[in-house]
């Protein structure tokens, strides 16, 4: 390329940056934090305007901050934050009339706002879009070519490793008609990265997003973080005032015609399940976004659509430590000591050298985008029924009059959504060798021993799990061909893997892939060539990507 060609390519992609949502809106970053102030407080004032609500309100606020404060603190809970409940505390002690209990929520909400803002800085994102695709790419030529020499070779690309299946055109036409809100599944802290990588390489404008405050503790992601735009969500605080904050947040950047991302989930899964129940207060906002804007601007007023995505792996870095936390939570596990994988900026580089000297795959499944009314849409944002009935969405939010019965209709709404975007999920999950694998072992073993209970069953002997491979290979091939038969009817996806190789391949690339890193392998060949686990419950973990689809039944 000439340098001409450079610097007019350089000159047009800024040109096109000013006219992104989120750049726009960071250019009034003052006004607009001031915006969800107000609206947040008013949000609490129109529920209950009594002097003995907002008191009530603002005590249970404090006293659950003060609970907060005195467990084990992160980095993010400065001495200034501290100090500020202190001062509130002191406030609330002295105040007696409502127009105090008035100052205390303004400022409560200030704090709240300024800590869950954050602050786009294209400079920034450029940078961080470099350093995921440049960083990436290095590390994945240094592990399949062999040894840092080949550091900066280009042979292979991000995709050659990464590949991005589904509705991906229609994502990109509707993106300049309206505002998408794409909602993954959520397994590993992984998944943001690669989501951004996702954004950029499908051409897309920058996506806001909320991300744990805990995230912020490591120096690697709140550097870029702090200034992409990314939002801070604080899962330890409970309190209703920090939750309209949020929700009043995530709502006006929903009517700046902001591109948002959410993990419905609420949180990585425990359990290595797709989500079956999704937290419904961000995506209420989704709900509440689309009726102001139908309101200030009329029948034309740009529409939000849903865009459900999957991640899809063969190894999850966190399994070992998320399963027993599901366990634990079900009654089965043992207290143990919790690792953070993530705590150190060197654990993070140390895990991705792991998964680019592997040779591993991931896909990332983009769903058809819907309405917020859980319809089809075509690429030109017009929403049909299952049975291809045209849908007047406008008609849909405008109808009523009475706060209540609005109220009502939008969480109705809402649930009807949620239930879309999880039918969508098992739709587009995408079956790798290792899911089929895992699945199969897991599900014998559990039909070995079908007198004992789960937790029993976990504290068997490794010799105790032991499957003839001839008994595992035919149990195998029946899955398989229950899951191709739900490929065929568009049920789910599956891997090229699945639909091109003989089942002696597909066999021995799910047990060669199936957690491969992790030092209790949940799938190996023994001596004798038979099927064992080193780990039972991250052997349960992989399983669980394909509970929902009725395939137990079938392992006999």
């Amino acid at each position: 390329m000439s340098l001409i060609n450079q610097v007019f390519q350089s000159f047009s992609q800024k040109k096109k940056q000013k006219e992104w949502p989120l750049v726009k809106m960071n250019q009034q970053r003052a006004a607009f934090l001031q915006e969800v102030i107000q609206e947040s407080v008013q949000n609490m004032l129109t529920e209950d305007e009594s002097t003995a609500g907002l008191r009530e309100k603002i005590s249970q606020t404090l006293y659950r901050e003060k609970i907060r404060l005195n467990k084990k603190l992160w980095k993010v809970d400065t001495k200034a934050k501290i100090l500020f409940w202190q001062q509130m505390e002191k406030m609330f002690h002295q105040s007696q009339q409502k127009k105090n209990y008035e100052e205390m929520l303004q400022k409560i909400m200030y704090h709240y706002v300024y800590e869950i803002a954050g602050n786009f800085r294209p400079s920034y994102y450029r940078v961080a879009e470099k350093i995921v695709e440049y960083g990436f790419a290095r590390l994945l030529n240094a592990s399949q070519l062999g040894g840092l020499r080949y550091l900066f070779s280009k042979k292979y690309q991000l995709k050659d490793k990464i590949q991005i299946i589904g509705a991906t055109e229609d994502l990109k036409k509707l993106a300049k008609i309206g505002t998408i809100v794409m909602v993954p599944t959520h397994f590993s802290h992984l998944d943001s990265a690669l989501i951004g990588w996702v954004i950029k390489t499908l051409g897309l404008p920058p996506f806001i997003y909320g991300a744990g405050l805990n995230l912020f503790n490591i120096k690697i992601f709140a550097y870029f973080m702090n200034s992409l735009g990314v939002y801070k969500i604080d899962r330890r605080k409970k309190n209703l005032l920090y939750l309209t904050a949020l929700k009043a947040y995530a709502n006006l950047t929903l009517q700046k015609q902001c591109h948002s991302l959410f993990y419905p989930g609420g949180t990585r899964s425990r359990s290595g399940m797709l989500e079956k129940t999704l937290k419904l207060g961000l995506l209420s906002t989704t709900i509440t976004a689309q009726r102001n804007n139908y309101q200030k601007y009329g029948k034309n007023a740009p529409k939000i659509f849903i865009v459900p995505v999957v991640f899809n792996y063969h190894f999850v870095l966190e399994a070992p430590m998320l399963i027993q936390q599901h366990l634990l939570l079900e009654g089965v596990g043992k207290k143990f000591q919790e690792q953070d994988f993530y705590s150190k900026s060197y654990k993070i580089l140390r895990f991705l050298g792991k998964f680019f000297t592997k040779d591993s795959e991931m896909c990332i499944s983009i769903g058809h985008a819907m309405d917020l009314l859980g319809n089809a849409v075509d690429a030109k944002g017009n929403s049909y029924t299952s049975e291809g009935k045209y849908v007047d969405t406008y008609e849909y939010f405008m109808s009523g009059e009475k706060n209540d019965t609005v109220k009502k209709k939008e969480d109705q709404y809402t649930q009807t959504m949620s239930q879309a975007i999880i039918r969508a999920y098992y739709k587009i999950n995408c079956v790798f060798t290792s899911h089929l694998v895992a699945f199969v072992a897991f599900r014998l073993i559990k039909k070995q021993h079908a007198s004992l209970d789960f937790k029993h069953l976990f504290g068997l002997s490794s010799k105790e799990h032991t499957l003839d491979y001839d008994i595992f290979y035919r149990q195998v091939q029946k899955i398989y061909q229950k899951i191709m038969l739900l490929y065929q009817s568009k049920a789910i996806q599956v891997s090229p893997i699945m639909l091109h190789q003989n089942m002696d391949y597909i066999i021995c690339h799910g047990l060669k892939h199936v957690g491969m890193y992790h030092s209790k392998r949940p799938l190996i060949k023994d001596s004798q060539g038979n099927i064992t686990t080193q780990s039972l419950s991250t052997l349960y973990y992989y399983h669980n990507r394909l509970m929902g689809y009725g395939l137990e039944k079938y392992v006999s």
